[in-house]
């Protein structure tokens, strides 16, 4: 188990700085795995038919990690425990609840919300929220 430190940033534009999580990096897990060379985008699939589509480079290199601890204690289920998928660099809402497989894929497909209208990457920095007219026949 890993411990790591993390701001959060939620789509309704609130933050919360120095988050204290434990849980085990994507590149741990990717350790234990082959990808097919293809393999550059990813699915989290969640319980309750939730998903969530990210870039495999926004898992590695230190990026994400499982939690299924914070601040100190065992992660509650109304946080997404028993496990949690963490993606701090992005909006919270890629940091997918109940976390249950990884899907690993050639080519992107939207997940939930992106479907219905959010930004498809969600970077806190260019408040990239929601799609823009422009975005939605892409």
């Amino acid at each position: 188990m890993q411990a790591f430190v993390v701001d959060i940033h939620c789509v309704t534009k609130w933050s919360k700085l120095d988050t204290h999580w434990q849980g085990v990096s994507i590149d741990t897990l990717l350790e234990h795995v082959k990808l097919a060379p293809e393999a550059h985008y990813v699915m989290a699939h969640c319980d309750g038919g939730y998903t969530t589509n990210l870039p495999l480079r926004d898992l590695t290199g230190g990026r994400a990690f499982v939690a299924t601890r914070y601040g100190g204690e065992p992660l509650a289920p109304e946080h997404g425990g028993p496990a949690r998928l963490v993606v701090p660099h992005l909006y919270f809402w890629k940091s997918a609840k109940w976390i249950r497989s990884l899907e690993f894929m050639a080519h992107d497909r939207r997940g939930f919300w992106e479907s219905l209208g959010y930004h498809n990457y969600g970077d806190p920095w260019k408040e990239q929220r929601y799609r823009g007219i422009s975005d939605i026949y892409e």
